[in-house]
């Protein structure tokens, strides 16, 4: 798949300058629509073009890669303004594979140390503000770190039928987000000694954690939802509307 005009770096006025990934592989099933869930119109325009909006006016993002399902026939439908800012690749069959494939994209290689964000294509509610006090809080750390959620319902644990087997305890439950924060050589040690263990990770903490680091968690509010569903369609259209409304 022909990668496009990279993300200008000479705009690089952030805290530290960051690379994206993002991987968008996905079929969206769990959606039932005939389109995948990027593409699925949201507030007037498509998911994906808020989300791409948002981490192209991140201060110090050096470059977005996205990682597309092979057949993807329907990237070539955005606006040519916002693709020529971004560059595509081929994304695998999990979600480890198109993120490593997002990694080895860019344009030039970047140093082990650099910060790599890697951010979901359907969080499309995600703000630059809370990108920026994530990038803030992790800088300084070893591990990297994620935005995520406290954990406030009670959790039940099921049994084989169905039925309560116990309550857990949600002290110290976050919800992991994205962006997730973490320096370019170890992410991509992570993604790959995970892959070679067998370990299907859900995310990029889950490979960085493997290793035994610790990523710092960072608290986001509820509004960064991952749209999965149909109903989530309207919980995000509702949160863009209020942002919009707000000058945020």
């Amino acid at each position: 798949m022909p990668a496009t005009r990279a993300l200008e770096s000479s705009a690089t006025v952030g805290p530290v300058p960051v690379w994206i990934a993002i991987p968008a592989a996905g079929s969206g099933a769990r959606m039932g629509a005939a389109l995948p869930k990027q593409y699925l119109p949201l507030a007037g325009r498509v998911l994906a073009e808020h989300t791409l909006d948002t981490l192209l006016a991140l201060p110090g993002a050096r470059e977005v890669v996205v990682a597309l399902a092979p057949a993807d026939a329907h990237w070539q439908r955005l606006p040519a303004a916002l693709r020529e800012r971004v560059r595509c690749v081929e994304g695998g069959a999990d979600r480890a594979s198109s993120v490593l494939a997002a990694l080895a994209g860019f344009s030039s290689p970047p140093a082990a140390s650099d910060w790599v964000l890697v951010h979901d294509m359907a969080r499309a509610c995600v703000r630059v503000e809370d990108i920026l006090r994530l990038i803030a809080a992790v800088a300084g750390e070893e591990a990297g770190g994620l935005l995520a959620l406290p954990v406030v319902d009670t959790l039940k644990r099921a049994d084989a039928q169905g039925c309560v087997a116990a309550t857990v305890a949600r002290d110290d439950l976050w919800r992991a987000q994205t962006p997730q924060m973490f320096r370019y050589g170890l992410l991509c040690r992570a993604l790959r000694e995970a892959q070679a263990a067998g370990l299907a990770v859900t995310d990029e903490a889950m490979a960085i954690e493997r290793l035994g680091y610790r990523p710092r968690l960072v608290a986001c509010g509820a509004h960064n939802i991952k749209v999965t569903t149909r109903e989530d369609l309207a919980l995000a259209e509702y949160y863009l509307s209020r942002s919009t409304g707000s000058g945020t």
